[in-house]
């Protein structure tokens, strides 16, 4: 059986894969282990870019904060190699620029603000639920 952090892990790609495409992204993952989890190809631009998909967890010694590790195994903080990150917290996914930091946070209130949120995964359960009690 997997390690829990890795069902974690696994499931908080799925949320962010389903949370991109909801919004039109086109969404690729590599075959193969690479430093970034997925391919984005951005509806507006046609530009892909490099996501690193990180689960993202409540501090309670800081007033409750979403807290976003970015390092890799190697403590070090994700490079060029990754342009950016999408934070997923439950059903919520945020999507924000890498600025090579180790640790990104923020308040409840202003997550949405910092960051971009992808909220079309909620606009889809929304949807289906509806559909199912007609």
């Amino acid at each position: 059986m997997a390690y829990s952090t890795s069902i974690t892990g696994g499931i908080s790609e799925l949320t962010a894969a389903r949370a991109l495409m909801s919004v039109g992204y086109e969404v690729s993952k590599p075959f193969v282990p690479e430093v970034y989890d997925l391919l984005i190809r951005d509806p507006n631009n046609g530009q892909t870019y490099t996501v690193q998909v990180k689960t993202m967890f409540v501090r309670e010694d800081r007033n409750n904060a979403l807290v976003v590790y970015t390092r890799k195994g190697d403590g070090k903080p994700y490079g060029s190699e990754v342009d950016y990150f999408v934070a997923v917290h439950g059903d919520k996914a945020y999507l924000f620029e890498n600025t090579h930091q180790g640790e990104y946070w923020a308040t409840e209130a202003s997550a949405s603000k910092r960051w971009i949120e992808l909220t079309a995964v909620n606009e889809i359960n929304e949807e289906s639920n509806e559909a199912e009690a007609v």
